[in-house]
């Protein structure tokens, strides 16, 4: 057997880059369907695998799925009880938000964030489009960036269609394995395109109905960087449902908090409706930012 790392995911079939770069077609062995994985999608692209070719065909069949480093998971859309994996065994991630066109809401973005720290994934927060933006929208842009700044994520304005700050990005990217996620429309696939222009990924439109960006990434898909390191461009996201994670620990996902919440006077304290709570007195005083509390209080409420 071979291993290979899987670049491609299209559901039923998979393409495996090996060590020698040679890309291969694989299927999954069914026996390894049976083993209880409650995901819409048992291999993800970042996996490594064990195939082996098939007996007088041109393509080949996965028999192991080798272990994780990491994951980034979100519930899945149709199963409320199985998850969906994004992909795995990645350096980074990078999050492409954006202020308009359409708006990324501080609730997706927060949630996305606390699945990277649920599996200790650095995470960069880009605000693409800033070329678009108004004075208003401008503003609101450097709010946000700053929170996420001084609660540790490195996040910035970029575009693009200019190309303003890209070289930083690809500095940042330069030797990685990096995850592209966010909002449908939020010019993933433009930006991907600016950063390496030889990959030429397909950048779609955005409704004029609803403002909503259409799917043009279908499927996810790991590309080498000319400049080093992989990118793995996955489907825009609609909705990043929590998966497979527990009230009691939610908190801690959220840096401010965790560096707070020894000072709560009860060890078991939500930040919900306890008295003396060291997390809702830093809402009150402007420590912690109100619109990441609320954030919070609505996951707890999922």
């Amino acid at each position: 057997m071979q291993e290979g790392v899987v670049i491609k995911s299209t559901g039923s079939w998979y393409e495996v880059r090996n060590d020698s770069g040679e890309v291969v077609l694989c299927r999954l062995r069914g026996k390894i369907r049976l083993d209880g994985i409650r995901t819409t999608n048992p291999i993800s692209v970042g996996d490594k695998v064990l195939y082996e070719k098939e007996n007088n065909k041109d393509t080949c069949v996965i028999n192991k799925i080798l272990p994780r480093h990491n994951v980034i998971v979100r519930k899945s859309v149709n199963l409320s009880k199985a998850s969906h994996i994004i992909a795995s065994n990645i350096d980074q991630a990078i999050l492409v938000a954006t202020i308009a066109q359409p708006r990324t809401s501080t609730g997706f973005i927060d949630r996305f964030l606390v699945t990277a720290e649920a599996y200790h994934i650095p995470t960069t927060i880009v605000f693409n489009k800033c070329d678009l933006y108004d004075e208003e929208q401008m503003s609101q842009a450097e709010e946000l960036i700053s929170t996420f700044e001084d609660i540790g994520y490195k996040s910035f304005m970029i575009s693009a269609k200019t190309g303003y700050r890209c070289d930083e990005l690809k500095e940042i990217m330069k030797d990685k394995v990096s995850l592209f996620s966010g909002h449908s429309g939020v010019g993933k696939s433009a930006l991907v395109n600016r950063l390496d222009p030889n990959l030429n990924v397909r950048v779609g439109e955005i409704s004029d109905v609803h403002e909503k960006g259409k799917h043009t990434t279908t499927f996810s898909q790991m590309f080498p960087l000319s400049f080093g390191g992989y990118i793995i461009d996955s489907p825009g996201i609609k909705e990043f449902g929590l998966y497979d994670m527990e009230k009691e620990t939610l908190a801690q996902r959220f840096p401010e908090m965790r560096n707070l919440m020894h000072e709560c006077k009860f060890s078991n304290c939500t930040h919900l409706h306890e008295p003396h709570c060291a997390i809702k007195d830093a809402v009150e005083n402007n420590v912690i930012a109100d619109w990441r509390y609320n954030d919070y209080c609505s996951m707890m409420e999922d």
